[in-house]
C-alpha cells in the first residue's frame, strides 16, 4: 500500500491547549482509517511542523485522512493548509 505523508505548519495553540496534546491527537485522526507509520515535530524555516506518515489505498484516500487530520489540528492550533506528498521510490511527490 502506498505511503503518504500530511505536514502542517503550527501557528498558536488555542487558549488551554497544551503542545503535547497537538501531534498525538493529529496521528489519531489518521489512525482511525488507517496505519500511521510515524509521526513527527520539526522546525522548518524557524516555524514548527507536525508531519504525519502514513498508508492509503489511493490518492483519494489519502486526501480524506490528510482532510482528518487538518481539522483535528485545527481544533487545538493555528495551523497552515496541509501539504500532502506521496513516497514514490526512494522521493516524495507532491499532491
Amino acid at each position: 500500500m502506498p505511503s503518504y505523508r500530511v505536514r502542517l505548519t503550527v501557528g498558536l495553540l488555542h487558549p488551554g491547549v497544551r503542545p503535547e496534546r497537538l501531534l498525538p491527537e493529529a496521528a489519531d485522526a489518521a489512525a482511525r482509517t488507517t496505519t500511521v507509520e510515524a509521526r513527527d515535530v520539526g522546525i522548518v524555516g524557524g516555524r514548527p511542523q507536525i508531519t504525519v506518515r502514513f498508508t492509503a489505498a489511493d490518492d483519494g484516500e489519502a486526501r480524506q485522512v490528510a482532510a482528518r487530520v487538518h481539522e483535528a489540528a485545527r481544533d487545538l492550533a493555528q495551523v497552515g493548509g496541509p501539504v500532502l506528498t506521496q513516497r514514490v521510490g526512494g522521493r516524495w511527490r507532491d499532491l
